[in-house]
């Protein structure tokens, strides 16, 4: 796995979101690395990624790195993604996650059939998409992340109002992190998938690798009909 092309261009993103020298290692592996201004989670927090089977954590100082890696040794790389694991080796508060990455590539892409829906072009920041955000909750919003996309919106309309949404940010590394959100009432009806698969082209016809990172097990299944392929997880803890 790790010499899949997917694994190599998600595992070169988090490998520079880590912001130090740190590098995944061999199926099982864990690194852990002193990365002050790490994006692998808010800062001063512990961050972990798995990939293909192995994982890169970050800590906010040297002596805090020291600590994980004591009490991370002889744990496999899987076991992290589990946050039941790390507070029961660590000192820890909060955390937020696991939530799976998937990544999908333009041969295995599969775009939604949008049966007779028609999906029209918004710029980021609309208000109809304001609205939308409004109308699914602060909770939903946040966890979609509508509101930071640098793409046009992809938007789906239902009784004259923007029923499904989608778009992306771009990341480093070129790649786009997906935004899907549907208002709720409208939800299980193949919107997001309709919304999603627009968004997803448009990220693969500017050679970008497409990420979309999700909690929600329905959100993880639109992901997977869209060709989707979970590749690993994402978590972060405060330290306590």
């Amino acid at each position: 796995m790790a010499n899949d092309p997917l694994v190599v261009r998600a595992r070169g993103l988090w490998r520079e979101l880590a912001s130090a020298p740190v590098a995944f290692g061999a199926e099982g592996d864990v690194s852990v690395v002193a990365a002050p201004a790490s994006r692998l989670g808010p800062p001063g927090w512990v961050g972990v990624v798995v990939l293909g089977g192995a994982a890169v954590v970050t800590a906010p100082t040297e002596e805090a790195a020291a600590r994980v890696r004591e009490a991370l040794a002889g744990l496999a790389a899987g076991e992290l993604a589990d946050p039941a694991v790390l507070t029961s080796m660590l000192p820890i508060g909060r955390v937020l996650g696991p939530a799976a990455l998937a990544y999908v590539s333009e041969a295995a892409f599969r775009p939604a059939d949008p049966g007779g829906l028609s999906v029209e072009q918004l710029p980021a920041g609309h208000p109809e998409l304001t609205a939308l955000e409004r109308s699914a909750g602060a909770a939903d919003a946040d966890e979609a992340g509508l509101d930071e996309i640098t793409s046009p919106a992809f938007a789906v309309r239902l009784d004259g109002r923007i029923a499904a949404a989608a778009g992306y940010r771009r990341w480093p590394a070129r790649t786009a992190h997906l935004a899907v959100l549907t208002a709720p009432g409208r939800r299980g009806r193949g919107l997001a998938r309709v919304a999603g698969s627009e968004a997803v082209r448009h990220a693969l016809a500017q050679d970008l690798l497409p990420q979309w990172r999700a909690r929600v097990p329905a959100s993880r299944r639109v992901a997977n009909a869209l060709g989707f392929t979970d590749l690993g997880t994402q978590l972060s803890a405060e330290p306590a």
